[in-house]
């Protein structure tokens, strides 16, 4: 399955310096608004512990992690959802992704001009949401209007419809994203052709200075209770740190970030939040000839996750022999665990769970 976070925020939040430290885009890093003007998409691999654990007991060919497609989107400014800065075309890009990640600046830095004048955690996260509301505003009404004499048949699905849409405009027209609302899954059905841009899940991300690494600065404290208020997550990342880390040779990295006192660069944080997020698991398929992890939402049944691999795996899905790294780590071999009777034969109603490792059995 596709999954893509679009990065937002406003000019000099140190996006691009982010982008370019996660995956190696070429993003021009300059000192002044409207840099990226065309959004920069990178496909980054989602660090995960447990597929090197596997691959260390199931040696393979090849290793295929899961992947994260990050968009650059330029910076933000007040009015973009008028046209101001090309906001409109700026905007009209994060109606693509899965999900958004704000990147709020909370760190002082003399050489780097803030668009606002100061560093306001608080008051930035606001610009940018409230552009955000107005363009989905905008939308709603146009959909609104249009449903108000589509529903004029009588129709009662469009009369349904048309109920769901004014909710979204209420909430809007009080500040309130589209994602506050509690929908039922028929009612964000409904939304769902308007594709807005407040309706996506939202992870924050407090860009801080080299001195906050392991704890929030003040700003970035700031930004967590907001966060927590509005039922979101924050990731505390510093882009400087996540360049150097990115110009590293791999095998220097671990002792690089154990001198800073991390366990993991910021990246791994960021894909975990965005995971968690959108409701996202891993399952694995391993063997001598690729180990890879798979991507699904959570409550995935077996044939559905068979369906990931290919669809004519679902149509023809027989069984799922399952099996934990648990069990991996202890008999140290799939024969092994197969020899104790470990492994679990599983129809194509059973639910997967995070981590397990899977072999599929299908017909065509």
């Amino acid at each position: 399955m596709g999954l893509s976070a679009g990065i937002v925020g406003l000019p000099n939040v140190g996006k691009s310096t982010l982008f370019n430290a996660l995956c190696g885009g070429k993003a021009e890093v300059q000192n002044y608004p409207f840099t990226t003007i065309d959004p920069n998409t990178g496909i980054v691999a989602v660090p995960d512990a447990r597929m090197a654990a596997i691959t260390r007991l199931i040696p393979t060919k090849k290793v295929v992690p899961a992947f994260l497609e990050l968009v650059d989107i330029a910076g933000l400014v007040k009015g973009a959802s008028q046209g101001e800065g090309l906001g409109n075309q700026f905007l009209g890009h994060i109606k693509s992704v899965n999900a958004v990640v704000h990147v709020v600046r909370c760190f002082e830095d003399e050489n780097v001009i803030h668009v606002e004048g100061s560093v306001d955690p608080i008051r930035d996260t606001g610009l940018i949401e409230t552009e955000l509301m107005l363009a989905d505003l905008g939308t709603v009404e146009r959909g609104v209007a249009r449903l108000e004499k589509a529903a004029k048949s009588g129709d009662k699905a469009l009369k349904e419809q048309l109920v769901v849409f004014l909710k979204a405009n209420e909430a809007l027209s009080a500040g309130r994203p589209v994602r506050s609302l509690s929908l039922t899954p028929e009612e964000a059905l409904y939304l769902s052709e308007l594709n807005l841009l407040t309706a996506k899940p939202m992870l924050y991300v407090a860009n801080v200075d080299e001195d906050s690494l392991l704890a929030d600065n003040k700003p970035a404290a700031a930004l967590r209770a907001y966060a927590t208020s509005q039922g979101s997550d924050t990731v505390r990342i510093c882009g400087k740190i996540e360049a150097e880390i990115a110009g590293l040779a791999p095998e220097e990295r671990p002792e690089f970030l154990a001198g800073l006192g991390l366990d993991a660069p910021g990246l791994s944080h960021l894909a975990t939040g965005v995971y968690r997020l959108l409701g996202l698991e891993t399952f694995f398929t391993a063997g001598e000839d690729e180990n890879r992890a798979w991507t699904i939402h959570k409550g995935t049944t077996a044939a559905k996750a068979a369906g990931v691999i290919h669809t004519d795996f679902e149509k023809g899905f027989i069984k799922a022999d399952v099996y934990t790294l648990e069990d991996l780590e202890f008999y140290k071999s799939e024969a092994a665990i197969r020899a104790a009777g470990k492994i679990r034969s599983e129809g194509r109603e059973y639910v997967v769970k995070d981590g397990d490792i899977l072999f599929f059995k299908f017909n065509v």
